[in-house]
């Protein structure tokens, strides 16, 4: 036990020393790349001021996405009242659509269940 507390003091050495030498260039490097995300001047000011401006327009946002949605419920109750007109291609991408939203599901279970398949942990 002590040889492997050793061992990852060892790793985590080596670690923290790689950050200390090449973390910086990354910073800089990441920093040059995404220059035109960057808003100038970039205070804590500003900070607070962006992240109000994006709750607000997305609180903003939430009438049209209102509509967006009770027109796209609409053409599905359309379809479901022409499901005799219903092609086997619209069909088929519906059920595969749903099989994806039940994979979904079952990912969050089982990373929610902390990675088990059989239940949650005691």
């Amino acid at each position: 036990m002590a040889s492997k507390i050793q061992q990852l003091q060892s790793q985590a050495c080596q670690a923290s020393k790689f950050v200390a030498k090449h973390g910086t260039a990354y910073y800089k490097q990441l920093l040059e790349q995404n220059k035109q995300y960057i808003v100038e001047p970039p205070t804590v000011e500003k900070c607070n001021e962006l992240s109000k401006q994006l709750l607000y327009t997305r609180l903003a946002s939430i009438p049209g996405r209102y509509e967006a949605f009770w027109k796209e419920l609409d053409s599905v109750k359309q379809m479901w009242k022409n499901r005799k007109e219903l092609k086997v291609e619209d069909a088929g991408i519906a059920a595969l659509f749903g099989l994806e939203c039940f994979a979904w599901y079952c990912a969050g279970e089982i990373v929610g269940r902390g990675f088990t398949f059989t239940g949650y942990y005691p």
